[in-house]
């Protein structure tokens, strides 16, 4: 049995619409409610993440504790005890660790998990956005980036240069700008680069 087909029949995707073409007919699929995307990505989370790295330090709800509060240190710290976390042997014989897509799915996965709203590629009139997450008065702009082994700055400059931070301006909330590098050869964050704008 196909994936999808697997989550639609257990009710972790359900039908958002639908359109007859000839004589097929072509749905779209979304998650039904919240907490079934959290149940769903939280189960995802788990498979990434080594099962003996769930630690005070690494508990889920720590991170949103960090993101309610806007204490990017903490979230910091818990990200890079998520990948020290993962597996040598996760990365042996393959070259998943070079792909910003990896590391992205990651985060994704971490982030989707909580009571968070999520929008990954977030779009606007200069390019796309990584990440964008909302909670509480916090709003987070996140751009990741694979370097070898050394930080060049170059996600915080993408989301500045790119003034992906402009429309969500005039919104009452406080805005954060976080780039993210991570290295090819630690497979960690070699930087975490912010800057906060208050409203």
């Amino acid at each position: 049995m196909s994936t999808v087909a697997l989550l639609f029949q257990t009710g972790y995707l359900t039908i958002e619409s639908w359109r007859r073409i000839a004589a097929t007919a072509q749905y779209r699929l979304r998650y039904p409610n919240k907490e079934v995307r959290s149940s769903l990505t939280g189960a995802m989370l788990n498979y990434l993440r080594p099962q003996g790295a769930q630690t005070a330090a690494t508990a889920p709800f720590t991170l949103y504790d960090h993101l309610v509060a806007g204490n990017l240190d903490g979230a910091r710290t818990f990200t890079q005890a998520m990948f020290s976390g993962t597996p040598t042997d996760w990365h042996r014989r393959n070259t998943i660790g070079d792909y910003e897509g990896y590391y992205a799915s990651v985060f994704y996965a971490s982030f989707a998990s909580l009571p968070l709203d999520v929008t990954t590629e977030d779009a606007s009139s200069t390019g796309r956005l990584d990440m964008a997450v909302h909670v509480a008065a916090q709003t987070y702009l996140f751009e990741f980036k694979v370097v070898e082994t050394e930080p060049q700055g170059d996600a915080l400059q993408q989301i500045k240069d790119r003034r992906y931070a402009d429309k969500y301006l005039g919104t009452d909330t406080t805005i954060h700008l976080v780039g993210i590098e991570l290295s090819r050869t630690t497979r960690n964050i070699v930087a975490f680069d912010t800057e906060t704008l208050t409203p």
